[in-house]
């Protein structure tokens, strides 16, 4: 008889006991991006310091790479698939242009990161396939893209959405990021 599979929960706690909500994945998501950030521009200063790959730099491109690949995409996905439709739904015209701005970000980030990307993947298999001077150039307009977008979100846009999407649907929500999340697995 096949052993039997026994599915983790889609939703864990708090170490407090707290259900884990939708907001509380997005926010700690935002905390990583923040730590990617300043690794992609640790990454440039060790760069322009050693003026090569080394251990310590593939290690770090490595991290980058992964995390912008996959989580930072994943975390754009749920925000548009979740966040921004109650919020253009919202009637409110300041809520709909700050969140019309935002998915124009995502489509900037994603054009910078392209960009990026092929730099920093050379940079993590050990390859000096990079140029640093367009690096110290795109690396702070990435940074500053981001930074501005995480800034307007955190300020309005999770707040609103934190007050205008019923529980039942952070309940679903909960649930279809969890599962996705499982099925990458």
């Amino acid at each position: 008889m096949p052993a039997t599979v026994i599915a983790a929960p889609l939703q864990s706690t708090t170490p407090r006991g707290r259900p884990i909500q939708p907001f509380d994945v997005l926010d700690a998501c935002h905390q990583q991006m923040v730590t990617a950030l300043q690794k992609l521009q640790d990454l440039v200063s060790h760069l322009q310091e050693t003026r090569g790959v080394d251990a310590q730099a593939q290690e770090m491109a490595r991290a980058i790479f992964h995390f912008f690949m996959d989580t930072a995409r994943q975390h754009h996905i749920d925000e548009e698939k979740h966040v921004f439709p109650a919020m253009l739904r919202s009637g409110d015209d300041d809520l709909i242009r700050h969140t019309l701005r935002l998915q124009q970000d995502h489509g900037w980030i994603e054009e910078d990161w392209l960009e990026l990307a092929p730099q920093i993947e050379s940079i993590a298999a050990g390859y000096n396939w990079y140029n640093i001077d367009q690096l110290t150039l795109a690396v702070p307009v990435f940074v500053q893209l981001y930074q501005d977008h995480l800034a307007l979100e955190e300020s309005l846009i999770y707040p609103e959405a934190k007050a205008r999407i019923a529980e039942w649907d952070l309940q679903g929500i909960g649930r279809e990021m969890a599962q996705r999340r499982r099925d990458r697995i």
